[in-house]
């Protein structure tokens, strides 16, 4: 894939493909279920260790139960933290540093297997490609599954923001259903829920006027998208 650091666009953008409804009350029920699937984990594992320290049999467990609660709950708000930014965008702000989008990043990295490596430059970022590298990250995270390394570059030129984010590890893959959900398919088979993520993604990129573009190879899985830097 040519790496939209250097170009002004990514080779190959997926094609348009309108037949999705991302405005639809299916759409809106297929991303709130995503985002209670991501939440319930931790807030339920914040839940088994209250009811292990309430427990007069288990006193032997509390600090595995603290321990517990306190992963989760630091778990808990790292994802809503993210999310907040990466679906809701702080509707008050339009602008965002790229050093507190890294922080968002790597605090959802830090409750998976892989790692990330951000390279891009402190500077400010309009809401669009905020959005877009939150996501775009995300979805690189799901494709190492087995861990690895997910690269994120960007950088602004002519009027552009660009963004690569390359996922390169054992078992590397984009799951039919996101490779769909990036091209802007309709949901044909899989999970709704990484579906729902990349059809977000695609329908927020083409929404502002940019383009988004997928390779997959041995061991790795490539993301490119741009968007107006304006």
């Amino acid at each position: 894939m040519t790496d939209p650091v250097s170009e002004t666009a990514p080779a190959s953008p997926a094609p348009a493909a309108p037949e999705t409804d991302v405005q639809g009350p299916d759409f809106a029920a297929m991303l709130a279920a995503r985002l209670c699937h991501d939440f319930i984990s931790p807030a339920s594992a914040i839940v088994s260790g209250l009811d292990l320290l309430e427990d007069p049999a288990a006193q032997d467990m509390r600090d595995d139960a603290m321990n517990l609660i306190a992963s989760s709950a630091r778990k808990l708000a790292d994802l809503l933290q993210f999310t907040r930014v990466a679906f809701g965008a702080s509707a008050s702000a339009e602008n965002f540093d790229s050093r507190e989008l890294e922080k968002l990043a790597q605090g959802v990295f830090a409750h998976v297997r892989p790692t990330l490596d951000w390279q891009i430059e402190p500077q400010a970022m309009n809401k669009p490609a905020s959005r877009a590298i939150l996501n775009i990250a995300q979805i690189a995270a799901s494709a190492l599954p087995a861990g690895g390394v997910a690269t994120l570059k960007g950088v602004a030129a002519d009027g552009r923001f660009s963004i690569i984010a390359d996922a390169v590890g054992p078992r590397a893959r984009l799951r039919p259903e996101v490779l769909a959900g990036l091209k802007g398919q309709p949901l044909a088979e899989g999970l709704g829920g990484p579906w729902v993520q990349a059809a977000y993604l695609n329908a927020l990129v083409r929404a502002a006027g940019g383009q988004i573009a997928v390779e997959v190879g041995e061991e790795r899985a490539s993301i490119a998208a741009w968007v107006p830097a304006a």
